[in-house]
């Protein structure tokens, strides 16, 4: 606790948090978009550009980065990592690369998926509404709605239910 008594978190300005979100020890979020009723567990950074829906919870660990996506009613389990970069690089000519040097490539996760712990999502993919991700996948490819998907690279494990 800092001399406040309030958690160690930083939480920047420009963060749009909605009602009744719960941000817990550690965090660090800045620039993004956070819904109602959301829970952020410990040691999570939420990145600029990146929108939370409602109803979400963001277990400790996580790494959501610029241009992440997670509809409403989204699990994210324990130390899930997304990834924004297919070709990522410390430089470019020889200099550090700054912004200007890479397109940030977008991932979407829709309304009431889940994705296990230890899970890696791979930047460009849409995962479908209530698809289930196995915990220690490697996403690298879009999931289909209502899809379980596990191991890596992360195939279908249990297919969609057929709608009656």
């Amino acid at each position: 606790m800092n001399s406040a008594n309030q958690p160690l978190q930083r939480i920047a300005p420009d963060v749009k948090l909605g009602k009744n979100v719960r941000i817990f020890s550690f965090t660090n979020l800045y620039g993004c978009e956070i819904g109602d009723d959301v829970k952020i567990g410990t040691f999570v950074e939420i990145q600029k550009g990146s929108k939370i829906g409602n109803r979400c919870k963001i277990s400790s660990h996580t790494f959501i980065c610029e241009g992440v996506t997670l509809e409403d009613e989204v699990f994210v389990g324990h130390n899930v990592v997304f990834t924004n970069d297919r070709y990522p690089r410390s430089t470019a000519d020889g200099k550090l690369q700054t912004e200007a040097d890479w397109a940030c490539i977008p991932t979407l996760v829709k309304h009431g998926a889940s994705i296990g712990s230890g899970a890696v999502l791979l930047c460009g993919i849409t995962v479908g509404e209530n698809a289930m991700i196995g915990a220690g996948s490697v996403v690298t490819k879009d999931v289909p709605a209502g899809a379980t998907v596990a191991g890596n690279p992360a195939r279908i494990m249990k297919p969609r239910p057929p709608k009656t």
